[in-house]
């Protein structure tokens, strides 16, 4: 066997034991698969948490063989939307392995299943959504903890963190804050500009 050959043998042998372990720590969400890019009519070498239905000796996929046609080809591709043969979504992400002379011999990919988390947040929509009907209750007493898990709630009904509120939703939760009483309380003023991030200039211009 020839020093290249035996080099690229040695690759794939280290990237199933990863790909190995990457698919029993993600099971049963992710599929990773090693190809064989030296072989690109039976590229997949191995796959671990199969969730294509693909099989060992299929041949390479459009991003495998626009790899083996050019070695300046992105190494990593990350995060790219991709579906599954069924229809199900899916966001991957590639890692290309060269060998010692920078052509590419291998590839390692991890397919993340999409469905089950989209009914995951669509789930948890529905069981953080709250019926606007006039009625409003506040059971704690208000203080400075009570007005930051106001603030966590309001950045987890608009799917983002306090600190990344958009200007427009950072004067509709001061609004709130301000019907349901909080600018009321001791220093209300400085815990929001804290927990949002920003001075209590803005915070003030957010209120009118």
């Amino acid at each position: 066997m020839s020093k290249k050959k035996d080099e690229a043998t040695n690759l794939l042998d280290q990237l199933e034991q990863i790909a190995r372990g990457l698919g029993e720590t993600f099971a049963p969400f992710c599929e990773v698969v090693v190809h064989d890019l030296q072989d690109p009519n039976h590229a997949i070498h191995a796959i671990h948490n199969n969730l294509s239905g693909r099989q060992v000796g299929d041949p390479a996929t459009e991003l495998g063989l626009a790899r083996i046609a050019d070695p300046q080809y992105p190494e990593v591709i990350a995060n790219y939307a991709n579906r599954f043969p069924d229809g199900r979504q899916a966001k991957s992400t590639s890692i290309g392995i060269k060998d010692s002379n920078g052509r590419y011999v291998a590839a390692l990919c991890m397919n993340l299943d999409l469905s089950l988390f989209q009914s995951l947040q669509s789930a948890m929509g529905q069981f953080t959504a709250i019926v606007k009907n006039g009625i409003t209750e506040n059971l704690n007493t208000r203080n400075a903890d009570t007005i930051r898990q106001h603030i966590d709630e309001f950045s987890a009904r608009q799917a983002t963190t306090p600190r990344a509120l958009k200007a427009d939703d950072k004067r509709m939760l001061l609004r709130e804050l301000k019907d349901a009483g909080y600018l009321e309380v001791r220093k209300s003023m400085e815990v929001i500009a804290q927990h949002l991030g920003v001075s209590r200039a803005a915070v003030y211009s957010y209120v009118k």
